[in-house]
């Protein structure tokens, strides 16, 4: 009889709980970039795998200052940043881990990732010459090299040397020709700029239409960005300027990415690289290209009808490891030669 009792109680509180739903798994990512297109395709990998994707906005090296503060106990499971330059760093501080993945090896070329696979380059942009449509005639153009020539005195038109991109093709150009050759080029650059530098890379377009300068140096997805705009000043200022793939001739023009790593201390380790992997995939690498103008990283993948109309290009194959190795060296240089 008592145990006919105790049976009793056991039933009636059992039918008394509900069992809790598993907890909803997640991706924790600390990013640099602030596109639309990056938010679609974190929806859509949350649609396809069930994996939310939780995100953090900031500047990339006060994401990189935040991770060392966190140490062990950073709830970032994903580093996704804005040149090779800064995730070299991050790696070097120890902040990334390496990942084993065929589906990155296969899908990121070894010159767009670290060679230990701590970070993988998930877009490519360009770092390359626009110039006046009206006062410059593309075949006086040919290379980065020749900007310091005297015909273009008062009518480079760049941004501040504090600028990574900036830094990373100083450092194409000291692993191309060495230091000293880098130096010449920096002091000639200085000598040949129409401004002190200022402003990022739209604003040297824009000062090429405001009549400032002649060419600038800028990344390839900023002119997109322009010509793409809701607002009809941007576009216009867009359509002042052409296209110009320096280098063509000799090593190719400076790329660089916008990538990501696993974080040393993960605790959504195994959802960050099934994110890593959704990201350099086909669905991914045509989106970027179609919604930011960013190429794509993936061989094979097709590109934006915009970036098609600029044509073709070859692309400096040195490796973007090499040039993070090279980025104290480069920034210098800069100070040395007094680019501001």
């Amino acid at each position: 009889m008592k145990s006919r009792i105790v049976l009793l109680l056991f039933l009636l509180a059992a039918a008394g709980c509900t069992v809790p739903e598993p907890a909803e798994k997640l991706v924790n990512v600390y990013t640099h970039r602030h596109y639309e297109a990056d938010q679609q395709l974190f929806d859509r990998f949350r649609e396809e795998t069930g994996i939310r994707v939780e995100v953090v906005k900031a500047g990339a090296d006060e994401l990189i200052n935040r991770l060392q503060v966190e140490g062990e106990n950073s709830p970032a499971d994903l580093l996704f940043t804005v040149d090779a330059g800064r995730l070299y760093r991050a790696k070097e501080l120890g902040l990334l881990q390496a990942v084993d993945s065929e589906v990155l090896e296969a899908n990121v070329p070894a010159a767009l990732r670290d060679p230990d696979n701590h970070w993988f380059g998930l877009t490519q942009r360009a770092r390359i010459v626009v110039h006046s449509r009206e006062r410059v005639d593309p075949a006086s153009l040919s290379t980065y090299e020749a900007l310091t020539d005297p015909q273009w005195r008062g009518r480079i038109l760049v941004r501040s040397s504090g600028n990574i991109y900036n830094q990373s093709l100083l450092a194409s150009i000291i692993a191309a020709h060495g230091a000293d050759e880098a130096r010449r080029w920096a002091e000639g650059m200085v000598a040949n700029m129409a401004r002190t530098p200022k402003g990022n890379d739209r604003d040297q377009v824009k000062a090429i239409a405001g009549g400032e300068g002649d060419v600038a140096l800028v990344n390839t997805y900023y002119l997109g960005l322009l010509l793409d705009s809701e607002d009809p000043e941007e576009r216009r200022v867009g359509e002042q300027v052409a296209v110009f793939f320096p280098n063509q001739e000799g090593r190719g023009a400076h790329v660089n990415v916008s990538g990501a790593g696993v974080t040393a201390s993960a605790p959504h380790r195994e959802e960050a690289v099934r994110l890593l992997e959704f990201l350099a995939g086909d669905a991914a690498q045509e989106l970027f290209a179609a919604a930011n103008y960013e190429y794509p990283v993936k061989p094979g993948v097709p590109w934006s009808d915009l970036l098609e109309s600029w044509g073709r290009f070859k692309a400096d194959p040195v490796s973007l490891s090499r040039l993070g190795e090279l980025n104290a060296e480069a920034v210098r240089i800069f100070d040395e030669a007094g680019w501001r």
